[in-house]
Order: structure tokens, then C-alpha cells, then sequence
């Protein structure tokens, strides 16, 4: 049938590596959301690109297709959580801690399920996070807003922590 696509990265690198201000900006945010490595965040940032770049296209264009692609750009920021009911134009005022706080791993330290990003990280990999009955072992997981109220701890390890 054919070979498997070749996978491609989903992030870009800086272009200048060592430029001190961005690395400390990115030691803050690896710090504070428990992230792995540098590449969760440039992960984020080209998402939040995307997005950005698909608004400036569409609010320059006009049309029937240019408001229809705005009305589902905006939905799928909404479902996401990102754009919660503001403005179309807001998507361009968005930053990378917009993302970074969707992630599952953020989620589950929000909703009390484990005291540190880190913890949280590591009950998510070993597969003790449920997101509406189903596992999830990825802490990079975009959790859409009505999920949100899904996240649980598994049964059997809520059961062993409990005792």
C-alpha cells in the first residue's frame, strides 16, 4: 500500500540558541509548568503560531470562506479552552503560557490530583491519570474544555493512595 509518512518535526528551534533574556523566559516557564525539556516549549510556541498566523490570514481576507474559517478557528480555540469567549482579534494577543496551561499535566496540578508539576508529570506517564474514563500517558495532552471536569486518578491507584 505504501510506506508510512515520514514524520516531521512540530516545532522550530530559535534562531539563536544562546540569547540569555530567552533562556531565562524558558527556565521560568520549565520551572513552573514542570516541563521535561526546552522542546515543550518551542512545541507550544509553533502551535500558538499556527494559530496566530491563520487570524492575521483571515483578518485580512474577506468573504463568505474567510467567515466561516474565523467562526471555526475561534471554535476550536474555544473547545480548546485557549479563547474563552473573547474576541477573534484577542487570538493575536494570545501568549505561550495560554497553551502551556491547557496542558494535562497543569490540569492535573490545578485540580489538586498532585501536589508539584513534576508528580503530576509522573502519575500521568505511568498511566494513573484518566481523562473521561480513558488513560492518558501523554502530560502534553490539550485537554479541551469539556473534558476538563473528566480528569480523574485512576480507581485502583486512587485506592492505594487512600490507605
Amino acid at each position: 500500500m505504501g510506506d508510512p509518512r515520514k514524520q516531521k518535526r512540530k516545532f522550530a528551534k530559535p534562531k539563536h540558541l544562546w540569547k540569555v533574556s530567552r533562556i531565562e523566559e524558558e527556565n521560568a516557564l520549565t520551572k513552573e509548568y514542570g516541563l521535561k525539556n526546552k522542546r515543550e516549549i518551542w512545541r507550544a510556541r509553533s502551535r500558538l503560531r499556527g494559530f496566530r498566523q491563520q487570524a492575521r490570514s483571515l483578518l485580512a481576507a474577506t468573504g463568505e470562506s474567510a467567515e466561516k474559517e474565523k467562526k471555526e478557528l475561534a471554535g476550536k480555540l474555544n473547545r480548546l479552552g485557549i479563547l474563552e469567549g473573547k474576541n477573534f482579534d484577542d487570538v493575536l494577543g494570545l501568549e505561550v503560557k495560554n497553551i502551556l496551561e491547557r496542558r494535562l499535566q497543569t490540569l492535573t496540578v490545578k485540580k489538586g490530583l498532585a501536589s508539584t508539576p513534576k508528580q503530576a508529570r509522573q502519575l500521568i506517564a505511568h498511566k494513573h491519570v484518566r481523562v473521561g474514563g480513558r488513560v492518558m500517558n501523554t502530560p502534553g495532552y490539550l485537554v479541551p474544555k469539556a473534558h476538563e471536569d473528566l480528569i480523574a486518578l485512576d480507581e485502583t491507584y486512587a485506592k492505594k493512595v487512600a490507605k
